[in-house]
């Protein structure tokens, strides 16, 4: 049998935006201080107790498909997580970098509003130029910053599915199936056993502590 395909697209290695939560005051009047209690306190309930994890179902025996997420594996691996956390740090330095131009823009377009009248028209048209300049700039660093996230973006897809699938395709042929399926969400009905995606990240793992550092 030919080696595996796997699919290529991995959404968990997408290039969004989060904005961090902020935190409300909480404002009102302090509590009032309770009445003394004269009857007994009642007993609490007790602590709630973990939910136990449902131990993985076995490999059917005799099968022949399996399937894998993808996502899964982005999200859960040492690989994926590394993967994610250049691109988030790639996603920062250029926003970072492209509030620092609006700032600046914002602060020229504030002293032409405000000192525009009084300025000497050699003055006002410098600052005019240097306005548009300044906008130029900043539409080429929007494009700039686009584009190397996008690079980056591929580069990391690319190296990681290069990584991963040799892991796939030996658990393929340890357990003697016909193909591995990675339908991201799309199968209807299932045995819970053929999902194989635990197993890779557990294998992934372990070749990623092995594999020699650059």
């Amino acid at each position: 049998m030919t080696a595996l395909k796997t699919v290529t697209g991995m959404a968990a290695l997408g290039f969004v935006l989060a904005a961090a939560p902020g935190f409300a005051q909480a404002t009102g009047a302090p509590p009032t201080t309770p009445p003394a209690q004269t009857t007994q306190k009642p007993t609490p309930p007790p602590a709630a107790t973990a939910p136990v994890p449902e131990a993985p179902r076995p490999f059917p025996e005799g099968a022949k498909v399996a399937y894998i997420s993808i996502q899964f594996i982005a999200n859960t691996s040492v690989e994926g997580k590394a993967a994610t956390a250049k691109l988030d740090a790639l996603k920062k330095k250029k926003n970072d970098e492209l509030v620092a131009k609006g700032t600046q823009l914002k602060a020229a377009q504030d002293k032409l509003q405000s000192g525009g009248t009084v300025m000497s028209d050699q003055a006002r048209g410098q600052l005019e130029k240097e306005i548009e300049r300044m906008q130029r700039d900043l539409q080429y660093a929007q494009q700039d910053a686009q584009q190397e996230v996008q690079e980056t973006t591929d580069q990391l897809q690319g190296e990681f599915q290069m990584k991963l699938n040799p892991i796939i395709e030996a658990l393929r042929a340890e357990k003697g199936l016909w193909m591995i399926f990675a339908p991201e969400g799309a199968v209807v009905a299932a045995d819970p056993g053929l999902d194989l995606s635990a197993e890779v990240v557990k294998r992934f793992d372990a070749a990623a502590k092995t594999a020699p550092k650059k």
